[in-house]
């Protein structure tokens, strides 16, 4: 059982692209007063995700979907089925060019996600799914990463007040 309201942050970066933008999506749940930890997804364990209110994964684009790292993650996850149940997830992804498979890829991780019945809120602004940055992220990926640690914060709370 999770006794503080906690969010992790896990994602794998080829580049650096994607370690900018889990920062970025770290410094938005900071703002909101939430513990939050940020992991490369090779030292991240499957079970380790039982530890956490709040989960947020990004990888980048990779041929219209996640890295193979993020996938085995999820994978292996499938080991939880069930016990990852109402807790909060968000996704973002990095990739090469506009149109690139940037929207297939967070939704895959979006996908996984909504079977294990953990809860995704989307955007009706920006970026609906998840924050996306074409190569280096820019103020605007910035921004929307932010939104998204916040978004997914702002959930964390109001589901542990209803809970407790």
């Amino acid at each position: 059982m999770v006794s503080t309201r906690k969010v992790l942050v896990v994602y794998y970066s080829e580049t650096g692209n994607t370690e900018k933008m889990a920062e970025f999506v770290a410094n938005g749940v900071k703002e909101k007063g939430i513990d939050v930890t940020v992991k490369k997804v090779q030292d991240v364990g499957a079970r380790e995700l039982l530890d956490f209110d709040g989960i947020i994964i990004g990888s980048p684009t990779y041929y219209g979907l996640p890295a193979a790292s993020i996938k085995k993650l999820l994978d292996d996850s499938v080991k939880f089925h069930g016990q990852l149940e109402s807790k909060v997830g968000g996704a973002f992804t990095s990739a090469g060019n506009i149109g690139g498979g940037n929207e297939t890829t967070i939704m895959a991780i979006i996908q996984a996600m909504l079977i294990h019945g953990m809860i995704i809120q989307g955007t009706s602004s920006g970026d609906h799914y998840g924050p996306v940055s074409i190569g280096s992220p820019d103020r605007r990926a910035e921004k929307l990463c932010v939104s998204l640690g916040k978004r997914v914060a702002d959930l964390v709370i109001k589901l542990k007040k209803s809970s407790s």
